[in-house]
């Protein structure tokens, strides 16, 4: 999963780092394993970009459909006149594809830059340069990780996030061949901003693909996501005919 700031400087940056914090205490209530392979830092504060590898039973098929553009309106912590402002960040699930799968690579079409890691991570992450970005040049593809102290072992995580990058962007392309642009209402009503974070003047969760909206918003950002998953899936599976709205306990009706 990638994370990714809008628009807005320190405002959409903050909503990034505050989706991450979602996604990693999604993954604690759940079971699964979450760690940040990659974290570029905001100019004051919050991130611009980050990416996390989920590990775990059903990984992609429950976190795929969150893919596209988070709203947040909220009463900005950083605005001294305390005005209501709107911030955006997207987020891009892929699949870590199978090593079975053949994705040809050619070493001359890779530009390996190493770096210093940032953050915490004890003496050897600032002083040794074990972070390692790779760009794809065909595609201008660029994957990071900076997650372990080992220079070998980020590049063998970088390789496998371009690895799953790559067999994405071919899917797609085969994908885009063949399909219409009237097949799936669906995929057209899930559009790219696909849910809204409404702190301030009411606060409310809405999924803007499925109609399901939940109240308890603090819950939803403590990592409480699993009825926003349940309700995309039983959409997507009924193709968009279902209409699902929220009980008056915020379960799926």
């Amino acid at each position: 999963m990638t994370i990714k700031s809008g628009a807005g400087g320190t405002e959409s940056q903050d909503w990034a780092s505050m989706l991450v914090r979602m996604y990693l205490r999604w993954a604690e209530r759940t079971g699964m394993s979450a760690t940040v392979l990659d974290e570029m830092p905001g100019e004051e504060a919050g991130i611009k970009a980050a990416t996390i590898q989920f590990t775990g039973e059903n990984a992609y098929g429950l976190l795929s459909g969150e893919t596209g553009v988070h709203r947040l309106v909220r009463i900005s912590p950083f605005d001294q006149a305390a005005r209501r402002h709107t911030s955006f960040a997207s987020i891009f699930v892929i699949p870590e594809i199978d090593d079975r799968i053949e994705i040809n690579i050619r070493p001359e079409d890779l530009r390996v830059d190493t770096f210093r890691s940032g953050g915490k991570g004890g003496q050897n992450v600032n002083k040794v340069e074990t972070a390692v970005r790779i760009t794809h040049l065909p595609t201008n593809i660029v994957v990071a990780c900076q997650a372990q102290r080992s220079q070998g072992k980020n590049r063998e995580l970088a390789m496998k996030m371009l690895r799953s990058r790559l067999y994405d962007e071919e899917v797609k392309k085969r994908q885009a061949e063949t399909d219409r642009l009237d097949e799936s209402k669906l995929d057209i009503s899930f559009g790219s901003q696909i849910r809204s974070y409404i702190l301030q003047p009411y606060r409310l969760i809405k999924d803007h693909r499925t109609k399901f909206s939940v109240g308890d918003v603090d819950r939803v950002l403590d990592g409480d996501l699993d009825p926003f998953i349940r309700s995309y899936l039983m959409a997507k599976k009924t193709k968009g005919k279902l209409e699902i709205e929220p009980d008056d306990d915020g379960d799926v009706a």
